[in-house]
């Protein structure tokens, strides 16, 4: 039913899912704006750090099974897998969806499904319908012909964790919601080319709230454990243990603490369903607002730190106070730092005035944001060596190999439990 297959986005989820496909023998065309990424991919590399998705990914381009290009062309099925973060004021930015409906609309056929994989509010799989509609008047869709219009439309939302991406994209259930019974059907029989999962069936917009409701509910129990956190802190209570001990009941499973939430979906989806219905989502938002709050937080231990450090320097400013920050991706082990809390924490640490020395394992260059405050990441050797006080902002395999390096140093702030 398929032979070619159009990948539009080629970022964490477009490229491994482009890739899952091409290794099943399809043809796939990548598509996306940067012009660096699509280069890479055709030279058989990777632009993005995902376990074994490198290997995978050059194999199908020297098979020929994949192609990526800035430009979309002409294929049965349209995957749209493009960010959709949020404006002032925590609106959804669908821009990114609209630019991408753009592309597409003129190489469309009779016959093509679209489906939308990118976390959106309810109702955005319709006016991605309403959009193309406009573009294309020459051909129906399913707001107007229902299950027989030229073009059917589905949404089905990606749940995989990052560095285990390639393993989910097979082994997970996929949610398919079509616009019609028609679009599920043939959403189904896409995904099951490589999908090992349940494919189960519901309607776009249910399949739309479903995924904002998995990462509202993560974040909900994100934000019981740092306000947990938070509130141990001052009645001076290890709560790592505490919560270890808490977790021995039959019926509890209370998550870890860290130094905020990152990343494209937890700490993006919640503000959908809160803009969808304010009045509410009462639960949802201040959730929202414990984890927002929590990098503020670490920035304020680490200020009580730099202040304990010039107490005991005579003749000293903060402009000679280092801090080491370990980790700027937004959790252990990638390369990840979309709406990191641990970016944002090392940033506002530099600018305090203070000589920041940033740690990030998982990546060769400083991101753009903290290039005016030093020159280049320091390995953890180099940092421990020089820092007058240390944060713990991620949980890296590399930081938890070292620790015994860590904990002797003096002025330690543990936001992820690296310690214990």
């Amino acid at each position: 039913m398929f032979d070619t297959i159009s990948m539009i986005g080629l970022g964490y989820i477009g490229l491994p899912t482009a890739t899952m496909f091409a290794s099943r023998k399809k043809k796939v065309i990548g598509v996306d704006v940067n012009q660096h990424a699509v280069d890479t991919i055709n030279q058989g590399k990777i632009h993005i750090i995902e376990p074994d998705l490198d290997i995978l990914v050059q194999a199908v381009v020297q098979q020929g099974f994949l192609r990526a290009t800035t430009k979309p062309e002409p294929a049965e099925a349209f995957l749209i897998a493009v960010p959709t973060p949020f404006t002032d004021g925590h609106k959804p930015d669908l821009s990114y969806i609209k630019a991408a409906s753009a592309a597409i609309a003129p190489v469309l056929a009779k016959g093509n499904l679209v489906i939308l994989e990118s976390t959106s509010p309810v109702g955005t799989t319709e006016k991605l319908a309403q959009w193309l509609a406009d573009a294309r008047p020459d051909l129906s869709f399913p707001q107007q012909k229902q299950e027989s219009a030229d073009i059917q439309i589905a949404y089905c939302p990606e749940r995989v964790l990052p560095g285990k991406v390639v393993q989910e994209l097979v082994s997970n259930d996929r949610v398919i919601g079509g616009m019609t019974r028609t679009a599920t059907f043939m959403a189904a029989a896409l995904y099951k080319t490589f999908v090992q999962g349940d494919l189960v069936e519901t309607n776009a917009r249910t399949a739309e709230m479903c995924k904002l409701t998995e990462n509202s509910f993560r974040d909900v129990n994100i934000a019981f454990a740092n306000e947990l956190s938070m509130i141990c802190d001052r009645l001076d209570i290890n709560v790592w243990e505490l919560i270890n001990l808490a977790n021995r009941h039959p019926r509890v499973n209370i998550l870890q603490p860290g130094a905020g939430v990152g990343g494209h979906c937890i700490a993006v989806d919640p503000w959908f369903i809160v803009d969808s219905d304010p009045e509410q989502a009462r639960i949802i938002r201040m959730a929202r607002e414990v984890n927002e709050h929590k990098p503020q937080w670490v920035l304020e231990k680490v200020k009580i730190s730099i202040a304990e450090v010039l107490s005991k320097k005579i003749n000293k400013s903060i402009s000679d106070v280092k801090v080491a920050c370990l980790g700027l991706s937004f959790k252990p082990d990638i390369d990840d730092l979309r709406e990191s809390p641990a970016l944002e924490i090392t940033r506002n640490i530099a600018s305090l005035g203070c000589q920041m020395i940033a740690v990030e394992p998982n990546i060769k260059l400083l991101p753009d944001s903290l290039k005016k405050y030093c020159s280049q990441i320091a390995t953890l050797e180099e940092a421990l060596g020089l820092a007058d006080v240390v944060c713990i902002l991620v949980k890296h395999r590399t930081f938890i190999d070292s620790v015994n390096e860590i904990k002797k140093h003096k002025l330690l702030i543990d936001s992820v439990g690296l310690l214990g």
